[in-house]
């Protein structure tokens, strides 16, 4: 029942808002295309001055997978990962997450080849990425493009908040695939 409701929302949830937004900025007489293409613009902009923070996250995200830090780390963790009810083959994904979304996409697909799209972990793999942030990104890229320095307690609260969610998405895939 519950994952019946959630595959309905998941399958008309983008499409309505799609809908919704335009629809509501016509009711209220808002040029909706004019500012659309203002908004390009202005992301065009950002992006270019955005590309230094770019290339520096995504150099260190090389370093660490080249190293082979996050396998290494996963091993280590095993015994407190099973104790979480996390499985290990998820950890290089957590950890990955916070600093990349194309890295981390490329271990939620590893991990669908090599589990299967219907196995536990590919399904907790599909969930954690959707729930959690590339926190360090959005720091480095958004905090940069506005000249923020001391994003300390962003860290802190988006690393928080990453955790939570990657725990959420356990407990959640838990409770509905469970068989």
């Amino acid at each position: 029942m519950i994952a019946h409701a959630i595959s309905v929302i998941s399958v008309w949830a983008i499409p309505l808002f799609l809908l919704i937004i335009p629809v509501y900025g016509v009711l209220r007489k808002v040029k909706v295309y004019e500012c659309f293409v203002e908004g390009a613009k202005e992301g065009f902009r950002i992006g270019v001055r955005i590309i230094p923070y770019l290339v520096a996250i995504l150099v260190a995200v090389g370093m660490l997978r080249g190293a082979g830090a996050i396998d290494i780390l996963a091993r280590w963790l095993d015994p407190v990962l099973r104790w979480v009810g996390l499985p290990a083959e998820i950890l290089p994904l957590a950890i990955m997450r916070p600093l990349s979304g194309s890295g981390s996409l490329g271990i939620v697909t590893e991990l669908v080849k090599v589990h299967g799209p219907d196995s536990f972990i590919a399904r907790l793999a599909a969930t954690a990425y959707a729930s959690t942030e590339t926190t360090f990104y959005v720091l480095a890229v958004y905090f940069g493009a506005v000249g923020v320095k001391k994003a300390r307690h962003a860290v802190v609260a988006g690393l928080f908040a990453d955790i939570v969610s990657l725990m959420a998405a356990v407990f959640i895939c838990r409770l509905v695939l469970a068989r």
